[in-house]
C-alpha cells in the first residue's frame, strides 16, 4: 500500500472512530437529564449533581490524559478511553429509582473515559495537521455527523427499546470506536518521545484557554437557554426538543470543510470575529423567535458560527506547541473548554429565572461578543498565522 494509501486509511478510521463515539457522547448528554428525572425520579438539586460529577471528573482528568497521551501509544490511549467511556454509557443501564448511586458511579467512569479518549484523538489530528491543514475541520465534521446519525436513530428508536436499551447501544457503539482505533498504525514515537513541560506548554496557549472559556461559556449558556425556553414555554418534549437541534447539528457534519476554505481565505482573525457576530446575532433573534421552527431555523446559524470556531482554536493551539506536547495543549484545551461549558450553563439558568427571557438572550449576545474580541487577540498573542497553508481536503478525504 502505498503512503497516500496509508494515510487515507488512517484518516477514515479516524473519522470513524470519532463519529462512533461522539454520537453516544452527544445523544446520552441530552438524554441523561431528562432520564434522571423521569425515569430514576431525583430531583432538581440530584440532577444538577448528576451532571456535575461527570463535569467535574472530565475536567480535573484531562491534564492527566494529556500528559499520558504525551508519554505513550496515543493510539492506545485512546482506545481505552473509548472502551472506559463505553463502560460508562452501558453502567446507566444498571440504575434505577432504588440504585441511582449507578448513575453516579457511571457519571465517573464516563467522565474519565472522555477525557482519556478526546484529549489522545485530538493530539493524534494535531499530527495530522502538520501535514493537512483541514484536519481539525474535517474532525469536527466526522463528531456531529456521528452526533446527527445518533440522534435521529437513538430518539426515533427510544419508545420502542426504552432508555436502558439505549445506554446499552450507545456502550456498544463506543466499544466499536475503541476498536477502530485500536486498529490504528502504532504510535512508533510514543516510547521515544519526551514531552516537554507542561506549565510550559501551557503558557505559550494560555491566550487561547482564555478565549475558549469565553466562546464556550456563550456557546453553552444559548444552549441551555433554548432548551429550557423550549420546555418550558413551547412546553415541547424530549424528541420534539431534539428536533429543533437536528438542523444544527447537521449543519455541523456538513460545513467544517467547506468553511475551512472560507478561513484560509479571509483568514483566521476576520473568521473569528465574524463568527461571534454571527453567534451574538443568533443570541439576540432568541428573543425574538416566536415558534420552535424559526427557532430550528436560527440554531443553523449558530453551528456555522461553531463550525469556523472549533478549527480554529485547536488549529491554533496545536500549531503553538511542538509534538511532545500535543497531548498536553489538548488536554488544557479540553478542560478550559469544560469550565467554560460549566459557567455557562450555570449562568443560562440564574439569567433564565431572574430575568425575563429576552433580558437573557441579549446578555448571552454581548458574551458572544466579548468572545469575538478574545479569539483574534489571542492568536494575535500567541503569533499564531493569520491563515494557515492554503490547501483544502482531497478528493473523498476523511479526517
Amino acid at each position: 500500500m502505498s503512503s497516500h494509501e496509508t494515510r487515507g486509511s488512517r484518516r477514515s478510521l479516524l473519522g470513524t472512530a470519532a463519529a462512533l463515539t461522539r454520537g453516544p457522547a452527544e445523544l446520552l448528554d441530552f438524554v441523561i437529564p431528562l432520564w434522571a428525572g423521569l425515569v430514576l425520579g431525583l430531583d432538581a438539586t440530584s440532577i444538577g449533581l448528576l451532571v456535575a460529577v461527570e463535569l467535574a471528573v472530565s475536567c480535573l482528568a484531562r491534564p492527566l490524559a494529556g500528559r499520558m497521551a504525551d508519554r505513550g501509544d496515543r493510539r492506545r490511549v485512546a482506545a481505552v478511553g473509548a472502551l472506559v467511556s463505553g463502560l460508562g454509557a452501558a453502567g446507566y443501564a444498571l440504575a434505577t429509582s432504588a440504585s441511582s448511586g449507578f448513575a453516579f458511579l457511571a457519571a465517573i467512569v464516563g467522565g474519565l473515559g472522555g477525557s482519556l479518549l478526546w484529549v489522545a484523538l485530538r493530539a493524534i489530528v494535531s499530527e495530522e495537521h502538520v501535514s493537512r491543514p483541514s484536519a481539525f475541520a474535517g474532525l469536527l465534521a466526522a463528531e456531529e455527523a456521528g452526533a446527527a446519525v445518533a440522534f435521529v436513530v437513538g430518539l426515533s428508536a427510544l419508545g420502542a427499546i426504552g432508555y436502558s436499551a439505549l445506554f446499552l447501544l450507545a456502550g456498544a457503539s463506543c466499544v466499536m470506536g475503541a476498536v477502530v482505533l485500536a486498529s490504528l498504525p502504532p504510535d512508533a514515537a510514543g516510547r521515544a518521545r519526551q514531552p516537554g513541560p507542561a506549565r510550559a506548554a501551557a503558557r505559550r496557549i494560555a491566550p487561547m484557554l482564555v478565549a475558549v472559556v469565553g466562546s464556550m461559556a456563550a456557546e453553552a449558556g444559548i444552549g441551555i437557554l433554548l432548551l429550557i425556553h423550549l420546555q418550558k414555554h413551547f412546553g415541547l418534549g424530549v424528541v420534539e426538543t431534539a428536533w429543533v437541534f437536528l438542523p444544527g447539528a447537521i449543519a455541523l457534519a456538513v460545513l467544517p470543510r467547506p468553511l475551512h476554505l472560507v478561513v484560509v481565505r479571509i483568514g483566521r482573525r476576520r473568521a473569528l470575529l465574524a463568527a461571534g457576530v454571527l453567534s451574538a446575532a443568533f443570541a439576540a433573534g432568541l428573543a425574538l423567535a416566536s415558534s420552535p421552527l424559526m427557532i430550528a431555523i436560527l440554531w443553523v446559524s449558530s453551528a456555522v458560527a461553531w463550525a469556523v470556531v472549533v478549527p480554529v482554536e485547536q488549529e491554533a493551539v496545536a500549531e503553538s506547541v511542538d509534538g511532545s506536547t500535543f497531548g498536553t495543549a489538548m488536554g488544557a484545551y479540553e478542560a478550559a473548554a469544560l469550565a467554560g461549558g460549566a459557567i455557562g450553563t450555570a449562568l443560562a439558568g440564574v439569567a433564565y429565572e431572574a430575568g425575563s427571557w429576552q433580558l437573557a438572550c441579549v446578555s448571552f449576545a454581548i458574551v458572544a461578543l466579548l468572545g469575538a474580541c478574545a479569539g483574534p487577540l489571542a492568536l494575535r498573542a500567541m503569533g499564531v498565522a493569520d491563515r494557515p497553508a492554503p490547501r483544502g481536503p482531497e478528493p473523498g478525504e476523511r479526517p
